[in-house]
């Protein structure tokens, strides 16, 4: 019985579906990595718990102010394209008697690839609002300043998501990373 035209092209499909299959397993360890449309997707949960591992940070201010943030918690905000932080601040110096003033600061950020470490970091970070607890007027107003000055430059540079070597490197092809795209639920990076 000859074989039908059909059957050759079933075997095509099948085959292309198995060999896609195939193609696909090496990519499952690359969760984020979609290599056929040259994209990674880092999810907000996975950014937030990369970000909560490098927190307490502090820094000194004219040998007079300790400025630490704790606590950070990740925004995303697609429409501007931009990243924020919200963080507990405290603000710490002789000046202020005894205890060290509370408050919390909102941080926002564009975002840019450093090939050199292959990190996704802050860049030029703002700080947006800020509020301290318990303090008001002229001092209050001065240790605003002093606190958005201090997390502004606490929060440049900090990476977002740092990737690894083998984790751009599939088969003989490295990849770069490209644009950056701010989601809702997540920041998208273009592999070159």
């Amino acid at each position: 019985m000859p074989s039908s035209p059909i059957r050759p092209t079933r075997r095509r499909a099948l085959g292309a579906l198995l060999g896609a299959a195939a193609l696909q397993a090496p990519f499952a360890a690359f969760a984020g990595f979609n290599f056929f449309t040259s994209e990674y997707t880092a999810s907000r949960d996975e950014l937030q718990a990369q970000i909560a591992r490098r927190f307490p940070v502090a820094e000194r201010y004219a040998e007079l102010f300790t400025v630490g943030l704790r606590d950070p918690q990740l925004g995303l905000d697609a429409g501007t394209n931009r990243a924020a932080i919200t963080a507990t601040l405290t603000i710490a110096s002789p000046l202020l008697g005894g205890a060290p003033v509370q408050g919390t600061v909102a941080v926002s950020s564009a975002l840019k690839y450093d090939a050199a470490t292959r990190a996704l970091r802050l860049d030029q970070p703002k700080a947006e609002r800020i509020e301290l607890q318990g303090l008001g007027g002229r001092d209050g107003e001065r240790l605003q300043r002093v606190g958005a000055l201090v997390a502004q430059e606490l929060l440049q540079g900090q990476p977002l998501r740092t990737f690894k070597p083998e984790e751009l490197t599939v088969g003989r092809k490295t990849y770069e990373i490209g644009d950056i795209t701010v989601l809702a639920d997540g920041i998208k990076v273009q592999l070159k």
